[in-house]
This record gives C-alpha cells, structure tokens and sequence, in this order.
C-alpha cells in the first residue's frame, strides 16, 4: 500500500520535473581526469586532486583505453 503510493508521487514528480535524481559528478570530470593522467599523474593523486572514487578513475581510464584501441591509436 505505501510502496504503491511512493510510486504514484514519484511518478508524478517526474511527470512535473522534479525529479531528476543524482548529477553524474565523475562524467563531468573526465576532461580533468584524462589531462591528469595523460601527464603522468598517479590515478590516486587523481583521485584526490579531483575528488571522485578511484573507481570512477578507473572506468575513466578503461573507457578511453578501449576508445583507443578501437579507433587504432
């Protein structure tokens, strides 16, 4: 009974646009991540320079690794 009434109201704020959820931080600091590593920073200096997970540093770092190799560089 709550849980369908959670439901509703959720689906109703997203109808209105309130509801957005979470902004991707990491996503919007990949630019900064890339320029670190691609001057030989450490990914955990990374990390703390940009204030993001070391996973998050990671997925960055295999994501463009896999980007490369497809695109032959």
């Amino acid at each position: 009974m709550i849980l369908e009434r959670q439901r509703e109201r959720i689906a109703k704020a997203k109808a209105d646009g309130k509801y957005k959820g979470r902004k991707p931080s990491a996503r919007m600091k990949k630019a900064d991540a890339l320029a670190f590593l691609g001057q030989g920073v450490g990914k955990r200096r990374v990390v703390r320079n940009l204030g993001i997970s070391e996973r998050s540093v990671y997925r960055i770092t295999c994501q463009y690794v896999v980007k490369a190799d497809l695109n032959g560089g």
